[in-house]
């Protein structure tokens, strides 16, 4: 009796096992894109030392990237380079004008046509919060820091600045003040004047907000980031000039979410954050918002999102979480998205991996501790 019963476990046993298809089977994680990277070198001006990029953009078919060089002894100056190739680039000349701007690290930039603004910082002052300015890039080709009164960016309402949007209407910065989520204007990129406590857009009963990207769309302008209730609510805001502002809750997420990257795709624009489980991705378009869906899932620790680029083929979007940094690619506006191998491993902790992208050719910046390396690809749909 006893070999009957266990014949007819093992039976139970086998049939089940039969009957299970691939399908039943969690699917397989998709296979890295990997691309045929292709070395190049950052020259260092005459301060010689570790390179840092901390953002690079390309516009009119010129590519710029941001950061600073520091010596042996941690002296920082902010640096930046060009190319119209991406194999051979040159330093741009810089001038500061302040104490401070002699230091800054150069962290975020954004072009149009001939017009380059970028946003650099460097701590200072009795309690060691960061004193930023904005650089202009003159029609002689330096960069220059823009002169401006301290409380503009900073004072005692200061909280941060975080990125650089440009468009017909002109520049725009965004960031966030005591007040909640501000923004800072400019028709020209040299002269900014700052907009704060602005309803819908500063913190109200709903919670504390902040704004953490912008960009430019026919409309005017839409900006993405966060109401900082427990555990954060993705929003996003759009305004026709920078001053008066719409606020709505985006979309599609159960749990914390955050919308920290926003990049125009065609006619639409798309933005990315993290969320619960992994990453989120949310399009405008002429019917408001929607909830694209999710990528990324499996990551340990709270990402974020830290940079997102956008071409006529397609959009990257580098994460970050407790695992390190990852590129992401995607050919259908954010819908679906596939790993990108990098040229390096880049984990978490003190190190950076930034990206620019135009038609067919991606850049790629990666500090992974030891000082910084660079390379481009070819990258387009279908790739």
């Amino acid at each position: 009796m006893a070999i009957r019963r266990c014949s007819a476990v093992v039976a139970a046993v086998v049939v089940a096992v039969a009957g299970c298809s691939p399908s039943d089977a969690p699917p397989a994680p998709p296979e890295p894109l990997r691309p045929a990277w292709q070395a190049v070198v950052l020259p260092t001006s005459s301060e010689a030392g570790r390179v840092l990029v901390r953002d690079a953009t390309v516009c009119g078919g010129r590519w710029y990237a941001v950061g600073a060089v520091v010596d042996a002894a941690g002296r920082r100056v902010p640096a930046a380079w060009t190319t119209m190739d991406t194999s051979v680039w040159s330093p741009v000349r810089l001038v500061s004008s302040s104490v401070y701007g002699a230091r800054h690290l150069l962290y975020a930039v954004a072009c149009r046509e001939a017009r380059l603004v970028a946003l650099g910082a460097a701590s200072g002052g009795a309690h060691g919060n960061p004193r930023v300015a904005s650089w202009l890039l003159h029609p002689d080709g330096v960069l220059r820091e823009t002169a401006a009164g301290f409380e503009l960016f900073g004072g005692p309402r200061a909280v941060s600045v975080s990125r650089v949007a440009v468009g017909p209407l002109g520049w725009l910065l965004v960031g966030a003040r005591v007040t909640g989520a501000a923004v800072w204007s400019s028709p020209d990129g040299e002269r900014f004047a700052v907009h704060e406590g602005l309803p819908e857009l500063a913190s109200d009963d709903r919670g504390r907000t902040v704004a953490y990207d912008a960009v430019a769309v026919p409309s005017g302008w839409l900006a993405v980031g966060a109401v900082l209730v427990p555990g954060a609510v993705p929003v996003a805001w759009s305004s026709p000039d920078g001053r008066v502002w719409r606020r709505v809750r985006l979309p599609g997420v159960e749990g914390p979410g955050q919308a920290q990257r926003v990049v125009t795709v065609g006619g639409a624009a798309l933005a990315v954050g993290p969320v619960r489980d992994g990453f989120g991705a949310w399009e405008w378009g002429s019917a408001g918002w929607r909830w694209v869906g999710g990528f990324g899932a499996g990551g340990r620790g709270a990402g974020s999102v830290r940079a997102l680029a956008a071409s006529a083929d397609g959009v990257v979007a580098v994460t970050i979480d407790a695992d390190g940094h990852r590129l992401w690619w995607s050919e259908d506006g954010g819908g679906s998205w596939g790993p990108v191998a990098l040229p390096v491993p880049v984990p978490s902790g003190e190190t950076a991996l930034v990206v620019a992208l135009e038609p067919g050719r991606l850049m790629v910046f990666a500090d992974a501790g030891g000082g910084l390396r660079a390379w481009w690809a070819h990258l387009s749909a279908g790739r």
